[in-house]
This record gives C-alpha cells, sequence and structure tokens, in this order.
C-alpha cells in the first residue's frame, strides 16, 4: 500500500493580473520521496512551490500538510535582512532541540564562517547560508527552487551528496540536469497550469515528455479533420440541403469550442548567431603564461592550443582564476611571464555572469539596439527588432519593460540575445545556463553544435559540458591547470575523481546518524569492474569494426554499385559512417582506460 501524503495539493488555481498560471495544479508528497518539479521559465513552478509552503495562497485549490510535519522552503532570492551573522540566521531557523552543532557544519561545508555580515554578503554566499538554514533542521519535508544558482561545481557536488544522504522529502527545482537525474525518484511536469506526473527520475523525463507533445498533436490533427468533416457535411450533406440538423450543429460548435481552449506548448526560442567572417584556422596558442595578484598565483605555466571548431570549458571553484585565463586566452589581460598569440580575422562576441552589460533602467529594445533604429542586423540580413524578441520568447508589449522587471530568465535570454546579435566567430559564455530552462538549455546545445567559430565556456552544468564541450579545462589548485578531451565526464574518468574544493571539508559525524561518507578521495585506487571488463573487451570491439569498415570500403569501391543499386550504396555509406563513428569512440576510450591504468599501477 502507498504511503498516505504528508504534503498535498489539489486542484490549485491561480490567476496573476489577465493570466491564468494554475489551472489544475497537484502535487502529492509522501515521505522519503525525492520530487523534480520541471516546467518553462514561467509556467509556475516557482509559484506552485510557494504555495506548498504555505508562503502564498491560492485562488482556489486545497492545501493539505499533515499536522506535526515540518518543512522549509528555499526561494529563489533569500531574505538575510535582521541578523547580526550568518550563524544566527541559519539558527534562527531551527527548534530547541534540533543539534546546533549542524548549522556550524553546514556553514563551514559550504564555504562560509559563520561571522559574517548578511549585509555584506554576494548573492551566492547568501544562497550558501540559506542552503544551510533549510538543511540544518533536517524537516520533513524540504522545497528547494534552484538550490545550484550562483553555486560553483564542488559546491553543487558537495550539495548532491548531502541531499542524498538527507532523509528528508525533497521537491525540487533546477536547470542543473545531471544534479535532477541523480536525486531525484519522480517527476511532476507542471505545462500550461496544470501538472502530470511521472513516478520516475528526471532521467526518464525527457523521452516522456516528447511522447506526450507527440500524442498531443496527434490528438488535436484528428480533432481539425473532425472540424472540418462536420463542416463539410453541414455545407454539402443531403440533410442538410433540407434543413439544419440543429444536434450535428451543436456538436461542431462544442469542437469549435475545445479547439479554442486547448492551450499549446509555449514557443520555442529560436537562436540564431551573426556570423563573421571566417577566423584563421588557429585562435588561440598560449605559452607557459602565468599570472599573480598580489603574490599569489592565479595561472602557472599553462599552456594550450585552441583550433577554430573547438568548444572548450572551464571549470573550476569560485576564486580559482576562471575569469582571469579567459582574460588572457582572449588577449584582454596580459601574462606575467609566457606568451599568447591570437589567430588571424577574430571577432570576439562575450556573455558576462552577472549580466553586469544591462543596464536596468534601459527598456528591453534599447538593450537590443543600444538606443538605436528598430532594426538590428543577422547574418547580414536586417530584422526589425520586435521580431528578434519574438524568436527569444519576448511579447511585443514587452518592447518598453525596463530589464529590471524581468525575471531571472528572461534576464539570462535577453543577455544571450545581445551577444548573439554581434557579428562573431569567437564566443566566449560565462555561465549562459543560468536561470533558462531545460528547452532553452537544448536550443543552446544545439546552436553551439552548429556554430562555425570557436566557443569557451565557464558553466557549473555538468550535462551542459557533456553535451557541448570538446575539451575542458580545469584548475588542479595551486594555480595548476590541466586540459583534458572530451566534457566534465571524460575529465572524471581521466583524473579518476570530481572537483573537489578545499573548503569543502570530509562530512562530521552528527547527532543519532552513523557519519556519512568522507569525500571523493584525491587519487583513484582501482580500476573499477567496468573498466577492467572494459580493457578486456574493447581491443576485440575495434577489430570487429576494423574489418567492417574494410568490407565496406570494398563494397563501395565497386564503381557500378550506386547505378545498379542506389538502395545498397545509400545503406553501405550509413553503415560505414556509423562504424567509423564507432570505432573512432571505442579508441578513444581504451586510450583513456589504457592511461588511468598505468597511472594506477605507478
Amino acid at each position: 500500500m502507498a504511503a498516505a501524503p504528508i504534503l498535498a495539493l489539489q486542484d490549485i488555481r491561480l490567476t496573476i493580473g489577465s493570466t491564468l498560471l494554475l489551472e489544475a495544479a497537484e502535487l502529492s508528497v509522501t515521505p522519503g520521496d525525492k520530487i523534480a518539479l520541471v516546467g518553462r521559465n514561467g509556467s509556475g513552478k516557482s509559484t506552485l512551490l510557494k504555495i506548498a509552503a504555505g508562503e502564498i495562497e491560492a485562488d482556489a485549490g486545497k492545501r493539505f500538510l499533515q499536522p506535526g510535519v515540518t518543512i522549509r522552503y528555499l526561494p529563489q532570492e533569500p531574505d538575510l535582512a535582521g541578523f547580526a551573522t550568518t550563524l544566527a540566521y541559519v539558527e534562527d531557523g531551527m527548534e530547541a532541540g534540533d543539534d546546533h552543532y549542524r548549522a556550524t557544519y553546514l556553514l563551514n561545508a559550504l564555504g562560509l564562517g559563520g561571522a559574517e555580515d548578511p549585509a555584506r554578503l554576494s548573492g551566492g554566499e547568501a544562497r550558501r547560508a540559506a542552503l544551510a538554514r533549510v538543511l540544518a533542521p533536517e524537516p520533513d519535508i524540504v522545497l528547494l527552487d534552484e538550490p545550484t544558482n550562483h553555486l560553483d561545481l564542488p559546491a553543487i557536488e558537495w550539495l548532491e551528496e548531502e541531499l542524498k544522504n538527507l532523509k528528508s522529502a525533497l521537491v525540487i527545482i533546477s536547470h542543473d540536469r545531471r544534479f535532477l537525474a541523480d536525486l531525484t525518484r519522480a517527476t511532476v511536469w507542471l505545462d500550461r497550469g496544470v501538472t502530470r506526473r511521472l513516478n520516475k527520475g528526471f532521467g526518464a523525463f525527457e523521452e516522456w515528455r516528447d511522447t506526450v507533445l507527440e500524442e498531443e498533436e496527434l490528438a488535436r490533427h484528428k480533432l481539425d479533420r473532425q472540424i472540418v468533416r462536420e463542416e463539410h457535411w453541414l455545407t454539402y450533406g443531403v440533410t442538410a440541403r433540407r434543413k439544419r440538423n440543429v444536434g450535428r450543429l451543436e456538436r461542431l460548435a462544442g469542437l469549435r469550442q475545445q479547439r479554442r481552449e486547448q492551450r499549446r506548448t509555449t514557443g520555442e526560442v529560436k537562436f540564431s548567431v551573426s556570423g563573421a567572417d571566417t577566423s584563421g584556422r588557429l585562435v588561440v596558442e598560449a605559452d607557459r603564461i602565468s599570472k599573480s595578484f598580489g603574490g599569489r598565483a592565479v595561472v602557472s605555466e599553462f599552456s594550450t592550443r585552441v583550433i577554430r571548431g573547438d568548444r572548450i570549458g572551464v571549470i573550476g571553484a569560485n576564486g580559482a582564476g576562471k575569469t582571469t585565463l579567459i582574460r588572457m586566452l582572449t588577449g584582454e589581460l596580459a601574462p606575467d611571464s609566457g606568451r599568447v598569440r591570437l589567430g588571424s580575422n577574430l571577432e570576439l562576441a562575450t556573455l558576462d555572469q552577472r549580466r553586469k552589460s544591462l543596464d536596468p533602467t534601459t527598456t528591453l529594445k534599447e538593450a537590443l539596439t543600444a538606443g538605436g533604429s528598430d532594426t538590428l542586423i543577422i547574418n547580414g540580413q536586417p530584422k526589425h527588432v520586435v521580431g528578434y524578441m519574438k524568436d527569444f520568447l519576448f511579447t511585443p508589449e514587452q518592447a518598453r519593460t525596463a530589464v529590471e522587471k524581468l525575471s531571472g530568465g528572461e534576464r539570462g535570454r535577453l543577455a544571450l540575445a545581445r551577444a548573439l546579435a554581434l557579428p562573431s566567430n569567437f564566443l566566449v559564455l560565462d555561465e549562459p545556463t543560468n536561470d533558462l530552462d531545460l528547452e532553452t538549455l537544448d536550443l543552446l546545445e544545439e546552436m553551439l553544435a552548429d556554430y562555425p567559430g570557436t566557443v569557451i565556456v565557464v558553466s557549473h552544468d555538468r550535462d551542459f559540458l557533456d553535451r557541448v564541450a570538446t575539451s575542458v579545462i580545469v584548475a588542479e589548485g595551486n594555480a595548476v591547470w590541466n586540459e583534458y578531451a572530451g566534457g566534465y565526464s571524460d575529465m572524471v574518468a581521466q583524473r579518476g575523481y570530481g572537483v573537489m574544493a578545499p573548503q569543502v571539508a570530509p562530512k562530521a559525524p552528527r547527532a543519532a546518524r552513523p557519519a556519512a561518507p568522507a569525500a571523493a578521495p584525491t587519487t583513484r585506487q582501482k580500476l573499477s569492474f567496468k573498466q577492467k571488463h572494459a580493457l578486456e573487451t574493447l581491443p576485440k570491439e575495434m577489430a570487429r569494426l576494423e574489418r567492417e569498415i574494410e568490407t565496406l570500403n570494398a563494397r563501395l569501391a565497386d564503381p557500378n554499385l550506386y547505378a545498379r543499386d542506389p538502395a545498397a550504396f545509400t545503406k553501405a555509406s550509413k553503415a560505414l559512417d556509423a562504424a567509423e563513428t564507432a570505432l573512432a569512440k571505442a579508441e578513444d576510450e581504451w586510450l583513456q582506460l589504457e592511461v588511468l591504468r598505468e597511472e594506477i599501477e605507478g
């Protein structure tokens, strides 16, 4: 028998202004649930979470919270006003029987000492303090709205492990797909005011969502055809020539009403990059560059070559020097020693993490046009600013909206729209995924894959790096930076561990709970069973693929094959492409494992 819910929302309805935001939204949380709450930007996820937390009331519907159940809520923008220190802020959220040592432990693990003045905290530091306040009491239910925002990768990995060990039920809103996939066991999709639940974690969501949307489109098409048939009957049917069939007229009216009331999915962002002339093949060459500030080394004798078409990810803890490294690689900052050579014909476009280039007092239209005309030049063609706004899901009415009135997701889309409107063959993107919904992330990834130039991207989103990067540059500590082929997961396979930060300590013992596992070691002790098996089987697989490629090449060498059997020629060509791709992948995997084996064996 399924456990009874300790928190339940039923038939929640909420209208904001003239917009029906939530129509029939539901949420059920049982003890120990791990739920991902997903949906497009503006769909009402944060609002639904606030209703669940009791922060706001719905226009209609029921909220049930089992008596005695404790609940803690992390908003996107926590308010620390009125507290003398971060420790006082965290302890204020605890009860008399709670373990107050846990407040200090969590603050220290998140890089804070407890004595900080909340009024002087950065956005990231305030988010860390708010996380400690929410987690310290170990409540029955934890509601988290974008918990990874402003956190670096080491802190995200630490938080993931902490939440895995937490007995509380979790409801999480996040744009970090890897974070959601690793933590959740159920998914609630808020779409057009209505919720759907999948009793599987986020890893199964995207395939399920696509199936649901395809079924909706098929049903919509059937309804359209039914309306056409009814209209045809009314116009040309034998009975219609004698008299109108009132029942059939009512049926047609009902079908038309049903069609009008169907709420289609929100339009998609249409990313297009304003390209410049092709750059030279060599984009950047750095030879043993170093940089220090105030006697502290940030980069030490780092070398790399960036070739046209590369997608380079830059990974490191906050304060590791990612921005300094990129400024040197783009020629904005001179190294203390070493040499940076830039390629020819480079056109650079940048996106800064904090969106500082967006003046909050300007309007959306002025931000896109720099206060000039109503037209932008995109790929050499004039485009009206309103049309360009629509490509990024802004309405014409928002043209005169001040930037400061936009939501976090809207500001993120606006900053991307500005950066992509500039002619470029070299993109430098600092945390481009911040505040973007999952569908927009997909489109950004597709755009970067098709971009003909070169990309350097700073990101704490592991899944995004896996999908985009051809190599990653990682801060190893002590001003040392190394480059690894592939994305984040490839880097972990080669290093044997993820990104760790000095301030994230091993877990401390807790009251009434055994000690949690220590942080990941800095060296790998042995190959896993899966890796050993791959090392043994990959050579055989590579030999088989080589034989298959040889056979297919021999078949395609027949000059008469296409004329004789075009379908067979096409099939063999596709098989050859697939085999060559599989062989290259297998060779890369085997090489990485062989290097790792040699490192372990000394």
